[in-house]
């Protein structure tokens, strides 16, 4: 006899688990704590088999059941097992990866060569791993992403676009690996930044010196003081000042590795006195570590881009500069700085690391190391006037000590 639901909600549990019928091959299981469960059973090749339904009353209705057994028949009917299609599609869950797999392997397969790759890695733990992190790749949708990066948006567009093009690159890197067919976010639109223009003036300049004296009263990590004062003296990258490491020392000169540039061309820093002064400072702190700014949370790793950042934004109003600024701008204010004093355009560039573009790019391959000292000697004298220091005939006098 055919089950009812009235009938089913009067079945109680017993001692041991016991099954009632409802017809064609599906039953109800009562289990003795009272979970009720669908078991279809069938024939098939001479063998009785059962199928348990992986929803339990009343999740899987009895309407629902039945429905569900009658489509199971008409697969028994073609010779299909139930039972072996379900062991098959569980395998197929399974070994399809989650995000948070496809983001490991994206950092084993190609962030871990890449200058960028920490950043992007922070970046997809901070908000791409902790929303789906569990989630099957091939289960995420346009849609999803799109939620996801306006919730980033909240916090700033700089950061929401970042984080964007990192999710891009994971699933363009999914689906160069065969983990789903095509990337559900292929196209999508980054919203426009405004570009920044902020570059220090010569009064910002001195408050941040005040402010990034290792002894001064601003609670900002001494490492990261002496690492912010390089990007303003070399104009290199955040990152690449974060990362400098003692093996890319040779007297006076920072050569910077290809691999640590974003654009995969090695640079050759000259190191004025200022300069090499701070690196010496740095070394009290770092003692036997292979870099040169260390961290103060993991010891012997380097500082990070994203510990510069964060410190300058925790503590920026200290430092008494009226408009906030980033690591990044100290590296423009460098670059405004040089055109300032009369520093020739192509030299600036190629203090920056920036590769010469047109006709100049292609025919010009002068290294320009010396023209390259000459202006980031002829910074430094600007620097120091500004600070309170002295050159006279390339002789650094101290006229006075800034301190916060």
């Amino acid at each position: 006899m055919a089950l009812s639901d009235l009938q089913i909600k009067k079945l109680a549990p017993k001692k041991e688990r016991y099954e009632v019928s409802d017809g064609g091959g599906l039953y109800l299981r009562i289990m003795p704590t009272g979970t009720k469960s669908w078991v279809l059973r069938y024939m098939l090749d001479g063998k009785a088999k059962r199928l348990t339904f992986e929803d339990p009353y009343p999740v899987l209705s009895l309407s629902g059941a039945r429905e569900k057994a009658a489509g199971e028949q008409e697969n028994i009917r073609k010779g299909i097992d139930p039972s072996i299609k379900k062991q098959q599609e569980k395998a197929t869950r399974k070994a399809a990866p989650t995000v948070a797999d496809l983001v490991a392997e994206f950092w084993d397969m190609e962030l871990l060569t890449k200058a960028s790759g920490k950043e992007q890695l922070r970046l997809l733990n901070k908000d791409v791993v902790p929303a789906w992190g569990a989630r099957k790749v091939a289960e995420i949708t346009r849609r999803d992403a799109v939620l996801l990066i306006d919730g980033v948006r909240e916090r700033g567009q700089v950061v929401a676009n970042r984080t964007q093009a990192a999710m891009v690159r994971l699933f363009n890197f999914g689906a160069e690996r065969g983990v789903l067919d095509h990337s559900p976010l292929s196209g999508l639109r980054k919203k426009t930044e405004a570009p920044r223009q902020r570059a220090l003036s010569a009064d910002d300049i001195l408050l941040f010196w005040k402010a990034t004296d290792i002894e001064s009263n601003v609670d900002l990590y001494r490492q990261t003081k002496l690492a912010l004062r390089l990007v303003l003296l070399t104009g290199q990258r955040p990152g690449e000042v974060a990362g400098m490491t003692w093996a890319e020392m040779e007297g006076d000169t920072w050569n910077i590795q290809a691999s640590r540039r974003k654009g995969r061309v090695a640079q050759s820093v000259p190191l004025c006195p200022l300069a090499l002064e701070l690196i010496e400072q740095a070394r009290q702190i770092s003692g036997q570590s292979d870099f040169v700014f260390t961290s103060s949370i993991k010891q012997g790793e380097a500082i990070t881009t994203h510990s510069l950042s964060k410190g300058v934004l925790r503590h920026w109003a200290e430092f008494g500069v009226d408009v906030p600024f980033t690591p990044h701008d100290l590296r423009r204010t460098c670059r405004t700085g040089l055109a300032e004093i009369g520093i020739d355009d192509v030299v600036a560039e190629r203090v920056l690391g920036h590769k010469l573009v047109g006709i100049l790019g292609t025919y010009n391959v002068h290294a320009y190391d010396n023209e390259k000292r000459q202006g980031l000697e002829k910074w430094e004298r600007h620097i120091r006037r500004i600070v309170g220091l002295e050159v006279e005939e390339g002789k650094v006098i101290q006229l006075r000590r800034v301190v916060g």
